[in-house]
């Protein structure tokens, strides 16, 4: 892995292996879902299994729409997203950081944004009908390789990311 230079410093991307041809597109959560969100009061908020929280650590609340970690002081979202609204005996949501106005994340393809590539992470590879086919459990600075492993299965669909502490859905990756 290295800094991309023609990117965001904020960015790493892998590193083209022949070995291994399959790439990979991460995808971060759009704004809409959560955007009428930030209006809401906190008792609203709560009503929807959200709140409202002011950012005491850096690292410490990252956003899944821009993908990078929100500023000390920032005021943030954290809501439950459904991320596998699959009818598979792993559907499942979890809680998500968002913050507000920010456009959403568009990583090159084969490209890990530094919020994914400094935590520790659980991967886990989905096939067409939502089930967990592979699963990993590892350090972020292995995340290209691992994807590029998991997406070369042909049965893969998706790979979904988690922060292997928490548990909290980080963002989705697919062939690019």
């Amino acid at each position: 892995m290295r800094v991309a230079e023609d990117h965001d410093p904020g960015q790493i991307t892998g590193i083209p292996n022949p070995e291994r041809p399959m790439t990979f597109q991460i995808h971060a959560l759009s704004p809409a879902p959560f955007a009428d969100l930030f209006g809401l009061s906190d008792a609203e908020l709560a009503a929807r299994n959200a709140r409202r929280v002011v950012v005491d650590a850096k690292p410490g609340a990252p956003c899944r729409v821009s993908l990078r970690d929100a500023e000390l002081g920032e005021t943030v979202l954290l809501a439950n997203h459904v991320h596998l609204d699959a009818a598979s005996p792993y559907r499942a949501s979890h809680a998500v950081y968002v913050r507000a106005g920010v456009e959403q994340a568009d990583p090159a393809p084969g490209e890990v944004p530094a919020m994914i590539a400094r935590r520790d992470l659980s991967l886990r590879a989905l096939d067409g009908d939502g089930m967990i086919v592979d699963a990993a459990l590892m350090p972020g600075s292995k995340t290209a390789e691992t994807l590029g492993r998991m997406l070369a299965a042909p049965h893969v669909v998706e790979v979904h990311l988690h922060f292997a502490a928490r548990g909290c859905y980080a963002a989705r990756a697919t062939r690019a």
